[in-house]
Protein backbone atom coordinates (compact mmCIF):
# COMPACT_ATOMS: atom_id res chain seq x y z
CA UNK A 1 0.00 0.00 0.00
CA UNK A 2 3.06 2.21 0.71
CA UNK A 3 3.96 2.00 -2.83
CA UNK A 4 0.70 3.08 -4.02
CA UNK A 5 0.81 6.25 -2.12
CA UNK A 6 4.32 6.82 -3.56
CA UNK A 7 3.12 5.72 -7.00
CA UNK A 8 -0.21 8.14 -6.59
CA UNK A 9 2.11 11.25 -5.38
CA UNK A 10 4.39 10.71 -8.46
CA UNK A 11 0.93 10.54 -10.38
CA UNK A 12 -0.16 14.49 -9.15
CA UNK A 13 3.79 15.66 -10.13
CA UNK A 14 3.45 13.95 -12.86
CA UNK A 15 0.27 15.49 -14.25
CA UNK A 16 0.98 18.89 -13.10
CA UNK A 17 4.20 18.63 -15.24
CA UNK A 18 2.40 16.85 -18.35
CA UNK A 19 -0.25 20.10 -18.37
CA UNK A 20 2.57 22.19 -19.17
CA UNK A 21 4.45 19.51 -21.18
CA UNK A 22 0.85 19.43 -23.26
CA UNK A 23 2.03 22.42 -25.15
CA UNK A 24 5.31 21.20 -26.60
CA UNK A 25 3.45 18.08 -27.38
CA UNK A 26 5.32 16.19 -25.07
CA UNK A 27 2.57 13.56 -24.67
CA UNK A 28 1.99 9.83 -25.23
CA UNK A 29 0.71 8.10 -28.11
CA UNK A 30 -3.14 7.33 -28.77
CA UNK A 31 -5.18 4.03 -28.92
CA UNK A 32 -8.71 4.32 -27.08
CA UNK A 33 -12.02 5.26 -27.21
CA UNK A 34 -12.91 8.82 -27.16
CA UNK A 35 -15.21 10.18 -24.32
CA UNK A 36 -18.24 11.81 -25.52
CA UNK A 37 -17.93 15.68 -26.62
CA UNK A 38 -20.48 17.87 -25.07
CA UNK A 39 -23.05 19.84 -27.19
CA UNK A 40 -21.09 23.11 -25.75
CA UNK A 41 -17.67 21.92 -26.27
CA UNK A 42 -15.04 24.02 -28.34
CA UNK A 43 -14.64 23.66 -31.86
CA UNK A 44 -10.69 22.31 -31.00
CA UNK A 45 -12.45 20.14 -28.40
CA UNK A 46 -14.50 18.69 -30.97
CA UNK A 47 -12.09 18.33 -33.71
CA UNK A 48 -9.62 16.75 -31.22
CA UNK A 49 -12.28 13.97 -30.21
CA UNK A 50 -12.73 13.31 -34.15
CA UNK A 51 -8.89 12.92 -34.75
CA UNK A 52 -8.69 10.87 -31.69
CA UNK A 53 -11.55 8.51 -32.82
CA UNK A 54 -9.70 7.72 -36.47
CA UNK A 55 -6.51 7.12 -34.38
CA UNK A 56 -8.05 5.10 -31.87
CA UNK A 57 -9.33 2.43 -35.08
CA UNK A 58 -6.24 2.60 -36.66
CA UNK A 59 -4.65 1.67 -33.68
CA UNK A 60 -6.70 -1.36 -32.94
CA UNK A 61 -6.17 -1.93 -37.04
CA UNK A 62 -2.40 -2.38 -36.13
CA UNK A 63 -3.01 -4.46 -32.88
CA UNK A 64 -4.84 -7.22 -35.32
CA UNK A 65 -2.80 -6.70 -37.74
CA UNK A 66 0.28 -7.83 -35.28
CA UNK A 67 -1.76 -10.62 -34.02
CA UNK A 68 -2.05 -11.78 -37.36
CA UNK A 69 1.47 -11.07 -37.74
CA UNK A 70 2.28 -13.63 -35.02
CA UNK A 71 -0.45 -16.44 -35.81
CA UNK A 72 0.55 -16.71 -39.24
CA UNK A 73 4.41 -17.29 -37.86
CA UNK A 74 3.22 -20.18 -36.28
CA UNK A 75 1.83 -21.74 -39.48
CA UNK A 76 5.13 -20.55 -41.18
CA UNK A 77 6.74 -22.70 -38.49
CA UNK A 78 4.51 -25.46 -38.66
CA UNK A 79 4.89 -26.03 -42.52
CA UNK A 80 8.56 -25.33 -42.47
CA UNK A 81 8.78 -28.57 -40.07
CA UNK A 82 6.03 -30.68 -42.05
CA UNK A 83 8.62 -30.14 -44.71
CA UNK A 84 11.46 -30.62 -43.28
CA UNK A 85 9.89 -34.20 -41.69
CA UNK A 86 8.48 -34.78 -45.25
CA UNK A 87 11.53 -34.14 -46.67
CA UNK A 88 13.45 -36.43 -44.60
CA UNK A 89 11.20 -39.39 -44.87
CA UNK A 90 11.30 -39.05 -48.26
CA UNK A 91 15.38 -39.30 -48.13
CA UNK A 92 15.02 -42.46 -46.10
CA UNK A 93 12.40 -44.01 -48.17
CA UNK A 94 14.85 -43.81 -51.59
CA UNK A 95 17.38 -45.27 -49.80
CA UNK A 96 15.03 -48.21 -48.67
CA UNK A 97 13.61 -48.65 -51.91
CA UNK A 98 17.58 -48.83 -53.11
CA UNK A 99 18.46 -51.41 -50.74
CA UNK A 100 15.85 -53.57 -51.41
CA UNK A 101 15.66 -53.43 -54.97
CA UNK A 102 19.58 -54.68 -54.47
CA UNK A 103 18.30 -57.43 -52.48
CA UNK A 104 15.15 -58.49 -54.95
CA UNK A 105 18.36 -58.18 -58.12
CA UNK A 106 20.71 -60.42 -56.03
CA UNK A 107 17.35 -63.34 -55.68
CA UNK A 108 16.36 -63.28 -59.10
CA UNK A 109 20.23 -63.33 -60.37
CA UNK A 110 20.39 -66.62 -58.09
CA UNK A 111 17.40 -67.64 -60.18
CA UNK A 112 19.01 -67.23 -62.99
CA UNK A 113 21.84 -69.09 -62.31
CA UNK A 114 20.30 -72.14 -61.56
CA UNK A 115 19.14 -71.46 -57.72
CA UNK A 116 15.60 -72.08 -58.64
CA UNK A 117 14.42 -75.41 -58.71
CA UNK A 118 10.62 -77.28 -58.82
CA UNK A 119 9.74 -80.23 -56.65
CA UNK A 120 10.65 -82.66 -59.72
CA UNK A 121 13.80 -81.55 -60.17
CA UNK A 122 14.58 -81.73 -56.65
CA UNK A 123 13.77 -85.27 -56.04
CA UNK A 124 15.71 -86.35 -59.42
CA UNK A 125 18.78 -85.06 -58.42
CA UNK A 126 18.32 -86.07 -54.33
CA UNK A 127 20.69 -89.08 -53.43
CA UNK A 128 18.53 -89.66 -50.60
CA UNK A 129 15.37 -88.51 -48.84
CA UNK A 130 17.33 -86.05 -46.40
CA UNK A 131 18.76 -84.59 -49.46
CA UNK A 132 15.39 -84.13 -50.90
CA UNK A 133 13.82 -82.64 -47.97
CA UNK A 134 16.93 -80.33 -47.33
CA UNK A 135 16.78 -79.41 -51.00
CA UNK A 136 13.05 -78.40 -50.71
CA UNK A 137 13.90 -76.86 -47.37
CA UNK A 138 16.55 -74.34 -49.42
CA UNK A 139 13.39 -73.62 -51.70
CA UNK A 140 11.18 -72.86 -49.98
CA UNK A 141 13.60 -70.42 -47.99
CA UNK A 142 14.88 -68.83 -51.19
CA UNK A 143 10.89 -68.32 -52.38
CA UNK A 144 10.48 -66.59 -48.75
CA UNK A 145 13.40 -64.69 -48.81
CA UNK A 146 12.18 -63.22 -52.84
CA UNK A 147 8.95 -62.70 -51.60
CA UNK A 148 9.03 -60.95 -48.58
CA UNK A 149 12.16 -58.29 -50.69
CA UNK A 150 9.36 -57.78 -53.29
CA UNK A 151 7.37 -56.80 -50.56
CA UNK A 152 9.62 -54.68 -48.48
CA UNK A 153 10.32 -52.97 -52.22
CA UNK A 154 6.87 -52.41 -53.03
CA UNK A 155 6.95 -50.87 -49.71
CA UNK A 156 9.41 -48.51 -50.12
CA UNK A 157 8.07 -47.67 -53.21
CA UNK A 158 4.71 -46.49 -52.01
CA UNK A 159 6.48 -44.60 -48.96
CA UNK A 160 8.74 -42.91 -51.36
CA UNK A 161 5.53 -41.98 -53.49
CA UNK A 162 3.33 -40.80 -50.06
CA UNK A 163 6.93 -38.74 -49.02
CA UNK A 164 7.25 -37.06 -52.22
CA UNK A 165 3.57 -36.04 -51.99
CA UNK A 166 3.82 -35.04 -48.69
CA UNK A 167 6.93 -33.00 -49.13
CA UNK A 168 4.86 -30.97 -52.01
CA UNK A 169 2.27 -30.26 -50.03
CA UNK A 170 4.13 -29.09 -47.44
CA UNK A 171 6.03 -27.30 -49.96
CA UNK A 172 2.88 -25.28 -50.90
CA UNK A 173 2.10 -24.40 -47.54
CA UNK A 174 5.10 -23.50 -46.78
CA UNK A 175 5.61 -20.98 -50.24
CA UNK A 176 1.85 -19.85 -48.99
CA UNK A 177 2.83 -19.08 -45.02
CA UNK A 178 5.57 -17.32 -46.51
CA UNK A 179 3.63 -15.22 -49.09
CA UNK A 180 1.09 -14.35 -46.52
CA UNK A 181 4.09 -12.77 -44.16
CA UNK A 182 5.11 -10.96 -46.85
CA UNK A 183 1.47 -9.55 -47.44
CA UNK A 184 1.05 -9.27 -43.73
CA UNK A 185 4.24 -7.11 -42.96
CA UNK A 186 3.29 -4.59 -46.09
CA UNK A 187 0.01 -4.30 -44.39
CA UNK A 188 1.39 -3.42 -40.28
CA UNK A 189 3.71 -1.35 -41.98
CA UNK A 190 0.91 0.86 -44.15
CA UNK A 191 -1.06 1.42 -41.25
CA UNK A 192 1.67 2.15 -38.98
CA UNK A 193 2.55 4.81 -41.37
CA UNK A 194 -1.34 5.99 -40.70
CA UNK A 195 -1.05 5.60 -37.54
CA UNK A 196 1.64 7.75 -36.87
CA UNK A 197 0.31 10.40 -39.31
CA UNK A 198 -2.72 10.44 -37.32
CA UNK A 199 -1.27 10.50 -34.07
CA UNK A 200 0.63 13.81 -35.10
CA UNK A 201 -2.66 15.63 -36.13
CA UNK A 202 -4.02 14.83 -32.64
CA UNK A 203 -1.01 15.79 -30.85
CA UNK A 204 -1.34 19.27 -33.17
CA UNK A 205 -5.17 19.12 -32.04
CA UNK A 206 -4.50 18.50 -28.49
CA UNK A 207 -2.31 21.45 -28.28
CA UNK A 208 -4.53 23.86 -29.90
CA UNK A 209 -6.81 23.17 -26.68
CA UNK A 210 -7.06 25.95 -24.23
CA UNK A 211 -5.29 25.63 -20.51
CA UNK A 212 -8.55 24.39 -18.96
CA UNK A 213 -9.76 22.58 -21.13
CA UNK A 214 -6.05 20.26 -21.30
CA UNK A 215 -6.50 20.34 -17.89
CA UNK A 216 -10.32 18.97 -17.43
CA UNK A 217 -8.55 16.42 -19.68
CA UNK A 218 -5.25 15.13 -17.81
CA UNK A 219 -8.09 15.06 -14.35
CA UNK A 220 -7.65 11.57 -13.38
CA UNK A 221 -10.68 12.07 -10.64
CA UNK A 222 -11.19 10.33 -7.33
CA UNK A 223 -10.05 6.84 -6.60
CA UNK A 224 -13.21 5.31 -5.89
CA UNK A 225 -14.03 3.43 -2.64
CA UNK A 226 -15.03 0.22 -3.79
CA UNK A 227 -15.11 -3.26 -2.02
CA UNK A 228 -13.98 -5.45 -4.36
CA UNK A 229 -15.30 -8.77 -5.09
CA UNK A 230 -13.53 -12.09 -4.15
CA UNK A 231 -11.84 -14.19 -7.01
CA UNK A 232 -10.03 -13.40 -10.40
CA UNK A 233 -12.99 -10.61 -11.50
CA UNK A 234 -11.71 -9.00 -7.95
CA UNK A 235 -8.24 -9.72 -8.31
CA UNK A 236 -8.21 -8.01 -12.05
CA UNK A 237 -10.45 -4.92 -11.31
CA UNK A 238 -8.35 -4.32 -8.38
CA UNK A 239 -4.96 -4.22 -10.63
CA UNK A 240 -7.20 -1.71 -12.87
CA UNK A 241 -8.33 0.25 -10.05
CA UNK A 242 -4.09 0.69 -8.64
CA UNK A 243 -3.60 2.55 -12.27
CA UNK A 244 -5.96 5.17 -11.98
CA UNK A 245 -4.29 8.28 -12.65
CA UNK A 246 -1.30 6.62 -15.03
CA UNK A 247 -1.38 7.91 -18.83
CA UNK A 248 -2.60 6.57 -22.17
CA UNK A 249 0.14 5.66 -24.46
CA UNK A 250 -0.96 3.17 -27.97
CA UNK A 251 0.35 -0.13 -27.34
CA UNK A 252 1.64 0.49 -24.36
CA UNK A 253 1.06 -2.57 -21.56
CA UNK A 254 2.27 -1.13 -18.11
CA UNK A 255 3.96 -0.49 -15.81
CA UNK A 256 3.06 3.02 -15.89
CA UNK A 257 1.82 3.68 -19.63
CA UNK A 258 -1.75 1.54 -21.22
CA UNK A 259 -4.36 1.55 -23.79
CA UNK A 260 -7.27 0.36 -23.16
CA UNK A 261 -6.98 -3.15 -24.35
CA UNK A 262 -3.40 -3.55 -22.29
CA UNK A 263 -5.10 -2.40 -19.09
CA UNK A 264 -7.78 -4.88 -19.38
CA UNK A 265 -5.46 -7.98 -20.58
CA UNK A 266 -2.63 -7.34 -17.99
CA UNK A 267 -5.63 -6.63 -15.28
CA UNK A 268 -6.87 -10.78 -15.81
CA UNK A 269 -3.28 -11.47 -16.61
CA UNK A 270 -2.67 -10.43 -13.00
CA UNK A 271 -5.54 -12.49 -11.73
CA UNK A 272 -4.04 -15.78 -13.65
CA UNK A 273 -6.60 -15.64 -16.65
CA UNK A 274 -5.02 -14.90 -20.21
CA UNK A 275 -7.49 -13.30 -22.49
CA UNK A 276 -7.12 -11.52 -25.97
CA UNK A 277 -4.52 -8.66 -26.66
CA UNK A 278 -7.20 -6.46 -28.45
CA UNK A 279 -10.44 -5.06 -28.11
CA UNK A 280 -12.02 -6.52 -30.40
CA UNK A 281 -10.07 -9.80 -29.60
CA UNK A 282 -11.99 -9.44 -25.84
CA UNK A 283 -15.10 -8.85 -27.18
CA UNK A 284 -15.09 -12.74 -27.85
CA UNK A 285 -13.84 -13.48 -24.60
CA UNK A 286 -15.76 -15.42 -21.59
CA UNK A 287 -19.61 -14.88 -21.96
CA UNK A 288 -22.16 -12.58 -22.94
CA UNK A 289 -23.92 -10.84 -20.14
CA UNK A 290 -26.74 -8.26 -20.55
CA UNK A 291 -26.67 -4.67 -19.30
CA UNK A 292 -28.97 -5.49 -16.07
CA UNK A 293 -26.11 -8.11 -15.16
CA UNK A 294 -22.79 -6.06 -15.52
CA UNK A 295 -20.80 -6.04 -12.18
CA UNK A 296 -17.64 -5.71 -11.29
CA UNK A 297 -14.67 -6.80 -13.52
CA UNK A 298 -16.75 -7.57 -16.60
CA UNK A 299 -15.15 -6.03 -20.23
CA UNK A 300 -17.54 -3.61 -21.58
CA UNK A 301 -16.77 -3.31 -25.03
CA UNK A 302 -17.77 -0.25 -27.48
CA UNK A 303 -17.56 1.70 -30.58
CA UNK A 304 -17.53 -1.43 -32.90
CA UNK A 305 -15.01 -3.51 -30.83
CA UNK A 306 -12.27 -0.38 -31.03
CA UNK A 307 -12.50 0.34 -27.06
CA UNK A 308 -12.66 -1.48 -24.11
CA UNK A 309 -13.19 -0.65 -20.12
CA UNK A 310 -13.89 -2.92 -16.83
CA UNK A 311 -16.94 -2.45 -15.10
CA UNK A 312 -16.39 -0.94 -11.43
CA UNK A 313 -20.26 -1.73 -10.41
CA UNK A 314 -22.88 -1.78 -13.01
CA UNK A 315 -22.92 2.18 -13.59
CA UNK A 316 -19.36 2.91 -13.95
CA UNK A 317 -16.17 1.52 -15.78
CA UNK A 318 -12.50 2.09 -15.14
CA UNK A 319 -10.54 2.41 -18.59
CA UNK A 320 -7.84 4.15 -20.47
CA UNK A 321 -9.03 6.37 -23.13
CA UNK A 322 -6.55 8.38 -25.14
CA UNK A 323 -4.32 10.47 -25.73
CA UNK A 324 -3.96 13.21 -23.36
CA UNK A 325 -6.09 11.17 -20.81
CA UNK A 326 -5.06 9.45 -17.69
CA UNK A 327 -6.91 6.28 -16.75
CA UNK A 328 -9.85 7.05 -14.73
CA UNK A 329 -13.35 5.73 -13.90
CA UNK A 330 -16.37 6.96 -15.88
CA UNK A 331 -20.29 6.78 -15.99
CA UNK A 332 -20.51 3.03 -17.84
CA UNK A 333 -22.25 4.63 -21.06
CA UNK A 334 -19.56 7.46 -21.02
CA UNK A 335 -16.57 5.67 -23.05
CA UNK A 336 -19.02 5.42 -26.23
CA UNK A 337 -21.72 3.00 -27.92
CA UNK A 338 -21.52 -0.31 -25.88
CA UNK A 339 -20.76 -3.02 -28.22
CA UNK A 340 -20.39 -6.31 -26.05
CA UNK A 341 -20.66 -6.98 -22.45
CA UNK A 342 -18.51 -9.77 -21.51
CA UNK A 343 -17.87 -11.91 -18.18
CA UNK A 344 -14.15 -13.56 -17.87
CA UNK A 345 -14.76 -15.19 -14.52
CA UNK A 346 -17.52 -16.17 -12.03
Amino acid sequence: MASQRLKRGLRGAMAATAVAAAAVGALPVPAGAQPNTPANASEALKKYNELAEQATKLNEEVLRAEENRAANQAKLDEANAALAQATQAGDQAKVDEENFRVQVDKLTEASFEGARFNQLSALLVSDSQQDFLNRMSALGVLASDNEEALDRLSGAVAAADDARQKAAAAQGAAQAATDEAARIAEDLTKRKNELDGQVTEVRTQLNRLTAQERTVLRDPGETPNVAVPAGAAGQALQFALDQIGDMYQYGATGPNLWDCSGLTSKAYAAAGVAIPRTSGGQAGAGRAVSRGEVTAGDLIIYNGGMHVGMAVDNGRVVHASTDGVPVKVVSLEAPGSIYAMRRIAG
